[in-house]
This record gives structure tokens, C-alpha cells and sequence, in this order.
């Protein structure tokens, strides 16, 4: 349900609302949660997580099944109370230490997974539900704008149940639209829809969410979809906030292993810090903040692979022993000579070797990542 847009008062002279420094001008986030924890019984579901979202961003709470985004989302809406922390709503406290502002007083806009639409009411009906305190006339004249905005206004007189997947969810993000919020709030909105058209109707979803510049705080379970729609991704797990950044942020520059291979499939080598390096197939690899002896892993992804000729004395030889089709790509396996060690390769198709012929491999120690070690092996013995 799309909820009343109202003025918040702040909840006294003294709550604390947060600001970012841009330049020199103090900007009040629209939608900032500061602190924020949540139980079910003996389960920390939300541990301490502070977020802001700007006017005109788009912030994706992305992790796992269970990590607490949903929770943290709904928080955000009103339809859960924390048990400790505050959330402000253009700067104004909407929880706090006996303070709750119900959900239909935060002026947002909601969309959910299964898109919530009342099958008894046309899709008109539908988006005009949360369109409150104005006249019918001017009533039908947001809706018909919203509509037109999804390009679903020849829809108007249709129900729910005669729309396809994608224009009902046309349908649910009009009627987020029409009161026009500060803040809308969508979780798993596009899990419904099929590939294909989960991957237009997101794009057509980002330019509209665009053009009206309201914040918006969208869960997804989905790192590709978090990276092609998100200003700033905020990765989840076991209820906390692990890493908080642009897209290219957390893909290139991971807090740790876990965080890298959230995105995608990574190769992976252990190995000990001896005088201040590791050693690689491609060379001594500098150890950081290691200390001697530690043990790490070091990562790096399949893309960054390239193949070359098996009789280049610099390059260590790999034998390919399998390559899957994924469309115009490839994914290959590879088998190291030297050690068994087996690697994936991303490569395009024409540029993919036959399964059993002997490379050389080729990888950038500036493109390697390097963590502690999880097997458990902090130090060798």
C-alpha cells in the first residue's frame, strides 16, 4: 500500500540528524537510519546498521536469504519498530526513543515482490489508492500522469489479473509514484519476472525512478541486478552492513574474501608470506600488512585471465579441460601443469583455445586480491 504523503514534525529540538558534508554546504539525506537493530526472539535479524539515501540516489541493500535487508527495509517503512536506533526522514526523527510515526504519515512510496495489487480495483483504482486529501478531478489527473509516465495509461480501466507480469509491476510503480514521496522503498520488486523481461523493465524502472529524483532504497538478493541499477550498494550479511560503496567499489576494492566472491566465481590460490611476499605462478606477489609466515588467499577473477602460447618460457603452461558456452562467452577450465592447480578463464568465443590443448597463462599481480586465510590457517607452523 502506497502510503499518505505528510510532514513529519522532528521529534524534538534535540534529535540527532544526520548530515553529509558535500563541499560546504550540510546535505540532510532523505532517508537516514542511524543505529538500527531488530530482533525476532533470540535472533539479531539487524545489528547496528547506519545508511543514508539521498534526494535523486538509488541505494541497493543487497546479500544473501536471512542477512536483514527485508527487515531493515520495513524498518525504514514503519512496519516494523526497531528495537534500538533512530530513522529520520528529511531530517526529521520518525523513530526514536518514544517516538514512532506509523507508515501512513511517512510520505513514502512501497513496492513489493509480489507487486500487492488489489485484484478488486482497477488499475486506476489501483494507483489512486494513496492519493489522499485532494479532489476526485484532480485525483484522476495524477493517476492519469502516473500511468502515463509507466506507459500504462490505456490500462486504466483494465484489473490486475488481465495485465502480464511486467505491466503489473508498471501498475505497482505508478501507484509508488502517484503521491509523489520523498522516498520509495522497493523490495525484490523484479524477482517475479522472467530474465528477458526482468532485465527491460528494470532499465525502464531505473529512467522513470531517475526523472522523479526521489531517494530509493531497493532490496535485491541479486548482485548483477544491484550493480547495473545501484548509485551505491550496501552488502549485507548475518544482519550487518559489510561494505557500503559504488558499484566498482565493492567489485574492485572488496573489504574482504567473502564481499569478492559475493559477485562472481573467483580463482583462488593459498599461500604464506615469506620476506614480505607471496609467491605466485606469476611472480612474488607483496604481502601488505601480512605478517611472515601468515597464510592468505589470493584472488582474482576469471576475466582478468588471458591466454597465450604454450611455449612462452615466461608464462606458466595449463592444459584446458573443459569450456562451457554462456552465449557469445566462454568458460573454461583449466588445469596448471606445474602443480594441478585448476583456474576458471572467462574468455570471448573466438578467442577460446579447444578442450586439451596446452596455454600459457597470463594474470596481473596488480589485478590479484589478497586476504587472510579462512581455512583457518592463520600462520604456518
Amino acid at each position: 500500500m502506497v502510503a499518505e504523503t505528510t510532514n513529519i514534525v522532528a521529534a524534538g529540538a534535540d534529535a540527532n540528524i544526520p548530515e553529509r558534508d558535500a563541499g560546504a554546504v550540510k546535505v540532510v539525506p532523505r532517508l537516514a537510519l542511524s543505529h538500527v537493530s531488530h530482533r525476532y526472539g533470540d535472533v539479531l535479524a539487524v545489528d547496528d546498521v547506519s545508511l543514508e539515501v539521498g534526494a535523486g540516489e538509488l541505494v541497493c541493500l543487497l546479500g544473501p536469504s536471512g542477512c536483514g535487508k527485508s527487515t531493515t527495509l520495513r524498518i525504514a517503512a514503519g512496519l516494523e519498530k526497531p528495537h534500538a536506533g533512530q530513522v529520520f526522514i528529511d531530517g526529521a526523527e520518525v523513530v526514536g526513543e518514544g517516538c514512532f510515526v506509523p507508515p501512513e504519515k511517512r510520505g513514502v512510496g512501497l513496492m513489493f515482490q509480489d507487486y500487492a495489487l488489489f485484484p478488486h480495483m482497477s488499475v486506476a483504482r489501483n494507483v489512486g489508492f494513496g492519493v489522499l486529501g485532494v479532489s476526485r478531478a484532480e485525483r484522476d489527473r495524477i493517476v492519469m500522469q502516473a500511468l502515463r509516465i509507466v506507459g500504462m495509461e490505456r490500462y486504466a480501466d483494465a484489473f490486475p489479473h488481465t495485465l502480464s507480469g511486467g505491466e503489473q509491476q508498471r501498475v505497482a510503480l505508478a501507484r509508488a509514484l502517484a503521491p509523489q514521496p520523498s522516498i520509495i522503498l522497493m523490495d525484490e520488486p523484479f524477482s517475479g519476472l522472467d530474465r528477458r523481461l526482468r532485465d527491460e523493465v528494470r532499465e525502464e524502472t531505473v529512467s522513470i525512478l531517475r526523472q522523479a529524483e526521489a531517494a530509493v532504497l531497493m532490496v535485491t538478493h541479486d548482485p548483477e541486478e544491484a550493480m547495473s541499477m545501484a548509485d551505491r550498494i550496501a552488502l549485507m550479511r548475518a544482519g550487518k552492513l559489510v561494505q557500503i560503496g559504488p558499484p566498482d567499489e565493492l567489485y574492485f576494492h572488496p573489504v574482504d574474501a567473502d564481499v569478492a566472491e559475493f559477485f562472481c566465481q573467483l580463482n583462488r590460490l593459498h599461500a604464506y608470506v615469506k620476506d614480505g611476499a607471496v609467491a605466485t605462478p606469476w611472480g612474488a606477489l607483496p604481502a601488505g600488512g601480512f605478517a611472515e609466515g601468515d597464510g592468505v588467499e589470493i584472488l582474482f577473477r576469471p576475466e582478468q585471465v588471458k591466454l597465450g602460447a604454450a611455449a612462452r618460457d615466461d608464462l606458466p603452461r595449463a592444459v584446458v579441460e573443459r569450456c562451457s558456452p554462456l552465449g557469445g562467452e566462454r568458460l573454461l577450465q583449466l588445469r596448471l601443469c606445474a602443480d594441478s592447480t585448476r583456474l576458471r578463464v572467462r574468455l570471448p568465443y573466438e578467442d577460446c583455445p579447444a578442450t586439451g590443448a596446452e596455454v600459457g597463462v597470463k594474470i596481473a599481480l596488480s589485478q590479484m586480491m589478497i586476504f587472510p586465510c579462512r581455512c583457518g590457517h592463520a600462520a604456518r607452523a
